[in-house]
């Protein structure tokens, strides 16, 4: 297993900022060949809602910055659809911090599960400065990386306690691009029942 930074409890950073600044200058992880940037976060890290996403694609590796693709789009749509404002109330960050290259002629592949176990030191400091109360998860890799538990159709919608958070899997936006149905039982109503019983959750902890 690569060797990560938090080997030792001791090392931990002193502000989100600083550990920003170690993440960028990376050179000894496991995508660090790959040729592709480091993506870390966007939004505000003062939120008390903190979304996990996967890896980066295409366009956040351009931008440096998660979610903002198509899939992010789609994800600003569903937070704003039950009143979070993308920029003040909600923290964005990832589980694996560089798109994986593609093969067989794709622009980039899921992360394996030791790219996964690697990372996870970072996003685990992450959490630790940002401090959510509450974390959605959005796909497999997500809820693998935090929870070590895959198979998002049965986990997602439901809560888990992980170090006084609570933490829902939920759908990764790209799966509701590829299944745009909104029947009942699809993805994409599935998915806003998970983001209503985020923002009722939020609205109990944080607003009430």
């Amino acid at each position: 297993m690569p060797k990560s930074l938090f080997d030792e409890p001791s090392e931990q950073f002193d502000s989100l900022d600083e550990l920003i600044d170690d993440m960028m200058n990376m050179d000894d992880d496991p995508l660090a060949d790959a040729g592709t940037n480091v993506v870390i976060c966007r939004g505000n890290p003062e939120a008390k809602l903190m979304i996990v996403g996967e890896a980066p694609g295409p366009q956040e590796n351009i931008q440096g910055k998660p979610f903002v693709g198509r899939s992010g789009q789609l994800l600003d749509q569903i937070l704003e659809s039950v009143g979070f404002d993308t920029e003040e109330d909600v923290f964005i960050s990832n589980s694996v911090f560089r798109m994986p290259p593609g093969e067989g002629g794709k622009n980039f592949r899921k992360p394996t599960n030791d790219e996964i176990e690697h990372y996870k030191p970072y996003l685990l400091e992450i959490i630790r400065l940002v401090d959510p109360a509450i974390m959605l998860l959005t796909g497999n890799v997500a809820t693998q990386s935090l929870l070590g538990l895959t198979g998002i159709t049965k986990l997602r919608g439901q809560w888990h306690d992980w170090n006084g958070r609570r933490v829902m899997p939920s759908f990764h936006p790209a799966s509701l691009l590829r299944n745009p149905s909104r029947k009942p039982g699809s993805p994409k109503s599935l998915m806003w029942q998970d983001i209503q019983e985020v923002r009722r959750v939020y609205d109990s902890l944080v607003m009430g």
